[in-house]
């Protein structure tokens, strides 16, 4: 559906007249067409234009209208009051859609389509906070980040210097932030193989999340995940696989006192579907549905054939999973690793409270029937 977009987006190649200076979306060089939907937004080539569509300029192509457009006389100075009131609230409404899909994009694995998102937010928190705002250094560490991803360590180093010289001006800065870029630095010391440097960083980013979090929140999971990534890398597997297991009992923790499990009646099960997509946002926004499934799944990835990871270890991984993939609404998956959670323990006769995951199997056969209800024809 995405391609089918972007093949719809057609390009006008651009005239300009003397005078009028026109840059490109992604490098600022001098542009030569335009998006024919907003007509807004301008590129120096094609290929540039294809990289920002896929990226995020689908999803914004219509916000940046109201933005770049024109601005119309207005009688009044309260009319012209309540039209800049209006554009700095798009302008923030932007700023957090483009971060969360940055970071969406960067746990996905997309690097690369990382960046125009990041570089749009960046665009759009100096507009609103100026040059010297604490709010630029989210879109700094997204930069950063892709950088490291795409192997471009002293491009990253620039992104985090900035992010940092930023952070120490704002010494009552949100410890959020601070925590969020002593990860950053950990991948780049971890990606030039300074594990014990990198160790330290992931100290300092699970101190500062602890601070404004509490050490067992899913946001502070992160550093332990990435802490327990280097023990795993020097061969420290046994201190690398206790981490790992506490970053599954975190998330497993607030999933299970989050995701509502709630057996709705089956009756009316167009009514049930359009209630699970009012709550589907609830709990975590696209960012974090993406970290915790690459964060959980990469977790798997390591555990499900490792034998000395413990049968209990494994339980609550399959259960934690379940819940993950049921708040997603994809419940055939959530079913399988249910499954796989009910066969460990049966298999090995693993102690655990059946009673959550009983309402999960409830839950998910109740959805499961519902669905089906819905695709039956009348």
């Amino acid at each position: 559906n995405e391609y089918k977009s972007y093949l719809r987006m057609s390009l006008n190649p651009l005239a300009n007249p003397k005078g009028v200076k026109l840059v490109c979306e992604l490098c600022q060089k001098p542009a030569y067409f335009q998006c024919t939907t907003c007509r807004v937004t301008y590129y120096c080539s094609k290929e540039h234009q294809k990289i920002d569509f896929t990226s995020i300029h689908d999803k914004i192509c219509s916000l940046l209208i109201a933005l770049r457009a024109p601005i119309p006389m207005v009688s009044s100075e309260e009319e012209r009051q309540h039209r800049k009131d209006q554009l700095l609230q798009r302008q923030k409404q932007l700023i957090d859609l483009t971060r969360t899909e940055g970071s969406k994009l960067l746990f996905e694995g997309a690097h690369e389509s990382a960046v125009p998102a990041a570089l749009q937010a960046l665009r759009f928190s100096i507009d609103v906070y100026g040059l010297n705002s604490i709010e630029l250094v989210p879109a700094y560490l997204v930069l950063g980040e892709a950088s490291i991803g795409l192997g471009r360590l002293n491009q990253a180093e620039e992104y985090l210097s900035q992010a940092q010289w930023t952070v120490l001006k704002t010494p009552d800065g949100d410890p959020v932030i601070k925590s969020k870029m002593f990860r950053i630095y950990g991948l780049l010391q971890a990606a030039k193989g300074n594990f014990n440097d990198a160790l330290k960083h992931y100290a300092n980013d699970i101190y500062h999340a602890s601070l404004s979090l509490g050490p067992r929140h899913v946001k502070t999971s992160g550093g332990y995940f990435h802490m327990a990534n280097v023990f795993f890398r020097r061969g420290e597997s046994v201190t690398a696989h206790s981490i790992y297991a506490e970053v599954v009992r975190i998330w497993y923790d607030m999933l299970s006192a989050e995701v509502d499990l709630e057996e709705t009646p089956v009756d009316n099960a167009l009514t049930n579907v359009l209630d699970d997509d009012t709550k589907h946002d609830d709990i975590l926004d696209e960012a974090q549905e993406a970290e915790a499934i690459q964060m959980l799944h990469a977790i798997l990835d390591l555990q499900q054939n490792n034998d000395t990871y413990g049968a209990d270890n494994m339980t609550v991984l399959y259960h934690t999973l379940g819940l993950l993939h049921f708040h997603l609404m994809n419940y055939t998956k959530a079913k399988e690793f249910v499954e796989m959670s009910s066969k460990i323990i049966e298999r090995d006769n693993v102690a655990y409270d059946m009673d959550n995951l009983d309402q999960l199997k409830g839950a998910l056969e109740t959805k499961m029937k519902g669905s089906k209800s819905l695709l039956a024809p009348s």
